[in-house]
């Protein structure tokens, strides 16, 4: 059986229209602050609405964040982990990766290969669940990574498959072209529905610039932190829990 989800930054109104098929559940992309003030991007998956709401209310607390996540039994995972989108990362940011993420995301369509291998190598280093998604935010890339699970018949046995490591990761890495294809995709459909949008098209010309500086980016940020995280002997030090959790009871509606 096929199963699709959208997984929105910090939003499931996206997934509205979609609601009505048999084969959709709603999950989103939380941005979450971690103790060390970085940035993160969290996929939590199969949510309801109410839900949604709690995840947001704690999305700037970790520890009220995993405290809700583990309660409820969601599934989870951090996302592109050797990637800069979220900017930088602390050494502390890897020991909770490590001690609190059951799922690390290891293909996803719009990071490099060489992001998704290391990040391949640390979930099978760290013995984490691998999971993959597209990241699309353009229709041409929309389903090019995904994950399987091998004789699940509906979205139950998914997520039992998953929980019992029999997922698999398919499909695409990111490059490049895809990704300056994407650009002008959605420079071109802002166009079309924002017609004085159309004011900004000589700055078409940068976009490839952009994206390549953007690679270049990804590239070194890549190294610093394989070399710095896989090279690292394993150690099993826990993070300190720095700051008092919200209650992680849902409250009435």
């Amino acid at each position: 059986m096929k199963l699709v989800t959208l997984t929105d930054h910090d939003s499931i109104e996206g997934a509205e229209q979609l609601r009505q098929h048999a084969d959709f559940f709603v999950s989103e992309e939380l941005t979450c602050k971690m103790p060390s003030g970085t940035e993160v991007h969290i996929g939590v998956y199969d949510i309801t609405d109410r839900q949604h709401q709690q995840l947001q209310q704690r999305r700037n607390d970790l520890v009220a964040l995993l405290m809700y996540l583990t309660e409820r039994r969601l599934f989870f995972s951090i996302n592109h982990v050797f990637s800069s989108v979220t900017g930088r990362r602390e050494r502390e940011d890897f020991a909770w990766f490590q001690e609190y993420f059951p799922a690390v995301e290891t293909r996803n369509s719009h990071m490099l290969e060489s992001a998704n291998q290391r990040a391949a190598q640390l979930a099978k280093q760290w013995d984490k669940i691998a999971i993959g998604g597209s990241d699309a935010h353009a229709l041409p890339s929309a389903g090019t990574a995904y994950t399987e699970v091998p004789g699940a018949r509906d979205k139950e046995e998914f997520f039992e498959g998953l929980r019992a490591g029999i997922g698999r990761v398919a499909g695409e890495s990111g490059s490049f072209r895809k990704l300056t294809r994407d650009v002008f995709v959605i420079a071109y459909e802002m166009m079309r529905e924002k017609s004085w949008t159309a004011l900004l098209s000589p700055l078409g010309a940068l976009i490839p610039v952009i994206t390549y500086w953007n690679y270049h980016d990804e590239r070194a940020f890549g190294r610093r932190w394989a070399a710095e995280i896989l090279g690292a002997p394993e150690t099993r030090k826990h993070p300190r829990w720095i700051s008092v959790p919200q209650s992680a009871v849902e409250g009435s509606i």
